[in-house]
């Protein structure tokens, strides 16, 4: 495995399975892009530390660490403006959404999925 990756490791019977935490940010960015409202994932601090520290493809906006053999996840979103729900409606979907596609992909326990709202897009100006 390579050094500069992460990996959630369970054993079984059979031996070990390493997810990496990779993978583990994409099935939360997938799952909170399939959000009504949610418009995209905003750059957080986080990721931009973890480009410093060799590890570009992390998803943007989704920092995810395993404590304790729970996962948490803290993820960056974008709202697109005027939606219909409120945003913590939307933050909630979000949450809802990512913890159930990360349970059922992998089998591991979610301890926390923390939404931040990084921004608002706005639809293209209609030209006259």
């Amino acid at each position: 495995m390579s050094e500069n990756k992460d990996y959630v490791s369970r054993s079984d019977e059979l031996g070990n399975i390493h997810i990496s935490e990779e993978v583990l940010a994409g099935i939360a960015a997938a799952a909170a892009l399939e959000v009504e409202g949610v418009s995209g994932l905003a750059a957080n601090l986080g990721s931009d530390i973890a480009e410093l520290l060799g590890k570009k493809n992390l998803a943007k906006g989704v920092h995810v660490q395993m404590e304790e053999e729970k996962v948490t996840v803290d993820l960056s979103i974008l709202m697109s403006y005027g939606h219909t729900h409120t945003i913590p409606e939307v933050g909630r979907a979000v949450q809802d959404g990512v913890k159930n596609a990360v349970e059922s992909m992998t089998g591991l326990e979610i301890a926390a999925v923390n939404v931040n709202v990084g921004g608002i897009t706005f639809p293209p100006a209609a030209k006259a």
